[in-house]
């Protein structure tokens, strides 16, 4: 037992010699020479976790799309408030009409509020918005219109409180005023809602049941999903904004809706490939926890921007395709319930267009 012991201390002094090595020279450094140590390992280790999600990502955007892995014809485009505010005339109609011939878009999400803070929706801010969904029903038949309702909501913003039910009780009255006026659905559009929200949860319960009796649908905008597990509670942390739900309360907020868009843009990815990859991780995500009979859509940036939020070479509509269709092939590439919708008519080009034609529709 004696031997034992003297074998075991003799081999725990072997091993540790090495270490009261780095202990000794550690001691006899310059107290400047410790500090810049400390400063440099507390600098590499983020840098090298950054690097390791870029990595993550950018592994996302590799292999070729499937063929299957295009249009189901349920694809959408946000509109503007100027269809609605007496801007657009019945010539306008008419080209929209050209532009949307033999694409996959089947809604348009027409901005009809914005809802005051308070949740109630003033007639006068949307006068021609019967007339309309009135001439589009005749010139679009098959094109369902959904009014976009939005405001900015606390606390981050000192705007909508979704916690409070008189607010949740005007926002679904002003819904009802929507589908009044010749919509087919009610699109929310309510940022930052940060993920935990009762209050938000509650009010599509509660507005849910307006629609479904008018046979109507109810449909979201959603932030992206954490890229990394917690990362909606570091952000808020670091800098008090909600930029990201986990995937459990994007998942209960789909379950809750009859169709959900992620805005899948303004992700300060630096290259093509990186929001290639990106967009095909969020495609992932959210086809993991978004139910079978709910309408998924992907956002897709018909837009330029040129700022750390969102870098106009990189955030392109032939990036953010090329990632939808590698999420979809990897995931889920027979699901139905799928699409993507184009944000915004006002801001796109015909080169945005194009990309969406050449990469989703057109597809050989």
């Amino acid at each position: 037992m004696v031997r034992i012991r003297t074998v075991l201390r003799q081999t725990g002094k072997a091993l540790a010699a090495p270490f009261r090595g780095l202990r000794d020279r550690w001691r006899r450094w310059a107290w400047w020479r410790r500090a810049l140590l400390v400063l440099a390992l507390l600098v590499a280790v983020p840098v090298a976790a950054l690097g390791s999600l870029f990595v993550s990502i950018r592994l996302h955007y590799t292999g070729d799309p499937a063929a299957e892995a295009r249009t189901r014809g349920r694809d959408a485009v946000w509109l503007g408030h100027a269809w609605v505010d007496g801007r657009k005339t019945e010539a306008d109609v008419e080209a929209l009409t050209r532009q949307l011939a033999g694409t996959g878009i089947r809604d348009l999400y027409v901005h009809t509020g914005p809802l005051e803070h308070d949740g109630s929706l003033p007639s006068a801010v949307h006068p021609r918005a019967r007339w309309f969904t009135d001439t589009v029903h005749r010139v679009l038949p098959g094109v369902r219109l959904q009014g976009w309702l939005g405001d900015e909501v606390k606390p981050e913003k000192d705007a909508l409180d979704l916690e409070d039910a008189p607010t949740r009780d005007r926002i679904t009255a002003s819904a009802g005023q929507v589908l009044d006026l010749g919509f087919d659905g009610v699109h929310f559009d309510m940022e930052p809602i940060r993920p935990g929200s009762a209050g938000w949860l509650t009010l599509l319960d509660q507005v849910r049941p307006v629609t479904a009796a008018r046979g109507a649908k109810l449909s979201v905008a959603a932030p992206q999903i954490d890229p990394v597990p917690g990362l909606h509670t570091a952000g808020i942390l670091l800098t008090d904004h909600g930029k990201w739900w986990d995937q459990a309360y994007f998942a209960a907020t789909a379950r809750r809706v009859d169709q959900i868009a992620v805005m899948t843009y303004d992700t300060s990815m630096p290259t093509e490939p990186l929001y290639g990859g990106y967009v095909a991780q969020q495609t992932e995500l959210a086809l993991q926890v978004t139910p079978a009979d709910v309408d998924l859509l992907i956002g897709l940036p018909f837009y330029w921007d040129d700022k750390w939020g969102h870098w106009g070479h990189a955030e392109t509509v032939e990036a953010a395709v090329r990632g939808v269709r590698l999420g979809l092939g990897r995931e889920d590439l027979r699901r139905p319930n799928f699409g993507v919708a184009l944000y915004v008519d006002f801001a796109s080009t015909p080169e945005n267009w194009a990309a969406y034609r050449r990469g989703w529709v057109d597809v050989r």
